[in-house]
């Protein structure tokens, strides 16, 4: 049982929903980010979806966009994100990281490199924007051999066919892209988001995080109720642009964010 696996189970046991930040490696500083993680686990977070700078991140609204510009430009590379989630794994070896990123940087390493370097290092699950699951049919098992879980997008405009052909190649949690556009774009449709996961619920097993718009305890709480999980991506990212010059204020405001999300999610309990 993966780590991601792990977690999510246990959590369904408890009746609780998972709380998945993200943040963007190297943003607002190479050096800021494995302590920034911690404060994301303190602050309660279940599983960190850590993202791999690039320089054209297409699903990504203005705000990530800005963030990877920030963080390559202190040169941060894959190989410097994987030894920030080494150095995480030091101190932390229960909470599932899951890298988030686009194909060209795995690509140009290899992927058995990417694979074996990405599992001694300690990922747990590898979200590919751009990888459909018609060019993952050798990778996702590469990744699955080395215990990396291959995560995928859902959108609203996903065939019930696709749903199942992306789950059949995913493990650990699908993720469901909550509205039609980039992150952080437009406000959800709770309604329809609760529609389109009890459907997905019909078509895998396997847990379904939405993200895309939530912004805040309400919204958190509004979609634990209808998934397995949330996952929060562009306020925490916004957030650290507005901080990144105060490091301690930086950690108060991601945890002050943080903290009214997991209290309104464990307030979802059964």
């Amino acid at each position: 049982m993966s780590r991601i696996e792990g977690v999510l189970k246990a959590l369904k046991g408890q009746g609780r929903k998972a709380l998945i930040p993200y943040i963007t490696a190297g943003d607002p500083h190479p050096d800021a980010t494995v302590e920034l993680m911690h404060t994301l686990v303190n602050a309660g977070a279940d599983i960190i979806e850590l993202g791999v700078p690039f320089s054209d991140p297409m699903a990504d609204g203005p705000v990530i966009q800005l963030a990877c510009e920030r963080a390559l430009r202190y040169g941060t590379s894959l190989r410097q994100v994987l030894d920030m989630v080494h150095t995480f794994r030091s101190q932390d070896d229960k909470t599932p990281v899951v890298l988030m990123g686009y194909l060209n940087p795995i690509e140009a390493m290899g992927y058995e490199a990417f694979a074996d370097a990405a599992a001694d290092a300690g990922v747990d699950g590898v979200l590919t924007v751009d990888l459909p699951p018609e060019e993952a049919e050798d990778v996702a098992p590469l990744f699955a051999k080395r215990g990396l879980d291959p995560i995928f997008l859902l959108a609203p405009t996903t065939t019930d066919e696709r749903i199942r052909a992306i789950s059949e190649h995913s493990s650990g949690y699908v993720y469901y892209v909550s509205i039609k556009g980039v992150t952080g774009a437009a406000t959800i449709d709770v309604d329809e988001v609760a529609r389109k996961v009890a459907h997905i619920h019909e078509l895998t097993a396997l847990p379904v995080g939405v993200g895309f718009g939530i912004r805040d305890a309400a919204t958190a709480a509004a979609i634990g109720r209808v998934s397995d999980g949330v996952i929060v991506g562009s306020v925490l990212v916004d957030t650290i642009a507005r901080h990144q010059a105060d490091r301690v204020e930086l950690k108060r405001a991601l945890t002050n964010l943080l903290n009214p999300m997991r209290e309104a999610l464990d307030s979802l309990a059964s």
